[in-house]
């Protein structure tokens, strides 16, 4: 079983930074696929990027490609989301998920291949 908790999260203004953190517990997590989800009032959830077990592979949404940038630290079980040249559109709460989807692909992008979730933090971006 993994758990994950996300961190990070708060108020920016338009052009800045933030790092979010996922804290996973649980021995299985440096064998998974990590997935990072946002979703915004009033819209579906959507994909924003993975990483895979390694770190070596890594995919992104068309959104963020260029400005985020997600990566992985399994020694201390903790993965990471680093988000430079914020807009109001990135402002959603942000998800952070993992399971055991092996090389990248599709499997990546769907949020229903994973089973295991955070329970999110807010980002807000001011114009």
């Amino acid at each position: 079983q993994v758990q994950l908790v996300e961190s990070g999260g708060g108020l920016v203004q338009t052009g800045g930074s933030l790092r979010l953190s996922c804290a996973a517990s649980g021995r299985t997590f440096s064998t998974y696929t990590m997935g990072w989800f946002r979703q915004a009032p009033g819209k579906e959830r959507e994909f924003v990027a993975a990483t895979s077990w390694s770190g070596l592979h890594t995919s992104y949404a068309d959104s963020v490609k260029g400005r985020f940038t997600v990566s992985r630290d399994n020694a201390n079980n903790t993965g990471y989301l680093r988000m430079n040249s914020l807009s109001p559109e990135d402002t959603a709460v942000y998800y952070c998920a993992a399971d055991n989807l092996g090389v990248p692909g599709s499997s990546w992008f769907r949020g229903s291949m994973y089973r295991h979730w955070g329970q999110g933090t807010q980002v807000t971006v001011s114009s």
